[in-house]
């Protein structure tokens, strides 16, 4: 493989020259992505994030790794979508712990024009609390992707899942076209993305390729990259899917960093069963970023007290973003007091 100038994103990955990652040594692939990962970030800080879910349950979509999928019985309790407030005590409760971004997780397959202005309340509500703001919410079309840019959302989340190939036999009722026009609107109104996949729903290698690529060939590339390991939930078609082994998923986000060298790559769900060490290794491969509390969306993650401790074994400690307090934000948290209320009369009338 011919040399490369790691500080300068690529767009024109071949499906060859990832698979050539793929097979390198263990030891050689990681050499090289910690390479990458020193020449375009600080070395030993990592990223954190909280996810809530703002509305749980109840999904159209039919997503075969998903507990929130109507289409399955995971016993999951269905919820309404939370209050303005909650979020926000949510939102401060987490920047109190140590995370620098807010993410808000919604189990819709596109948002209602119902619920929609009360989504844009709590970024506002997110942002005026200094914390960067990310939301998935399902398909978007261009005005909500405008109105979400408007409220000075930082990220939208909308993840490929997987390869255009294997797509199809993990969901029916979302075409993979359908994401990438998401991500092209999101996109297009300025906002950054967060798109990612999931490892072991019983995909090839050669699938964790195709999906590397895909993100890859993104002019620009997302700005985070989330690669998960699948959570098997009982009641879910995949819930007995064989494990992946945790090496194939270390080498992803391996791979992940060297074709990706500017983005943050999210060590994301399936933290909660991986032991320590292997959990340093996704760090040295250049995964710098993390999900922080002890939910995400409604699977377990490891307590935040437990991953502080594994930031001091390792010494790496949470990435820092610069605050701004000024008029903007005041005018902002005041503005929010008013909505607070208007949120409230509304669930008391819809209730």
């Amino acid at each position: 493989m011919s040399a490369t100038n790691t500080n300068e994103p690529r767009y024109d990955w071949t499906h060859a020259e990832i698979q050539a990652l793929f097979d390198l040594p263990f030891t050689d692939l990681l050499f090289r992505a910690q390479t990458v990962h020193r020449e375009n970030f600080a070395p030993n800080e990592v990223q954190v994030s909280t996810l809530l879910s703002i509305k749980t349950g109840a999904c159209p979509e039919d997503c075969k790794y998903c507990p929130q999928s109507g289409h399955y019985n995971t016993e999951l309790e269905k919820e309404k979508l939370m209050e303005v407030q909650k979020v926000l005590e949510e939102a401060a409760l987490a920047k109190e712990k140590g995370a620098s971004r807010f993410c808000m997780g919604a189990a819709w397959k596109h948002p209602s024009e119902k619920d929609f202005p009360y989504v844009l309340e709590m970024i506002k509500g997110v942002k005026s609390l200094g914390l960067e703001s990310c939301v998935t919410l399902g398909t978007l079309n261009d005005e909500q992707a405008k109105r979400l840019s408007e409220a000075g959302l930082d990220y939208y989340n909308h993840n490929l899942d997987t390869s255009a190939e294997f797509y199809d036999s993990i969901i029916t009722t979302r075409t993979y076209q359908d994401r990438l026009d998401t991500l092209s609107r999101v996109r297009g109104s300025g906002i950054k993305l967060c798109c990612g996949g999931i490892m072991g729903m019983g995909e090839e290698q050669k699938d964790r390729v195709g999906l590397i690529r895909q993100l890859a060939l993104m002019t620009p590339h997302p700005e985070s990259v989330p690669i998960n390991m699948l959570v098997k939930v009982a009641g879910t078609p995949l819930e007995n899917v064989d494990d992946l082994d945790e090496f194939d998923f270390i080498r992803s986000i391996a791979v992940a960093r060297i074709v990706m060298p500017k983005s943050h790559v999210r060590l994301s769900a399936g933290r909660q069963g991986m032991s320590e060490q292997t959990q340093a290794l996704c760090f040295l491969a250049g995964a710098n970023s993390i999900f922080y509390g002890e939910k995400l969306l409604t699977t377990s993650n490891p307590e935040a007290n437990k991953d502080m401790m594994l930031f001091a074994k390792l010494g790496i400690k949470p990435e820092q973003r610069e605050e701004h307090s000024d008029a903007a934000v005041v005018d902002a948290i005041a503005a929010q007091v008013v909505k607070q209320e208007e949120s409230k009369l509304f669930y008391e009338a819809n209730a």
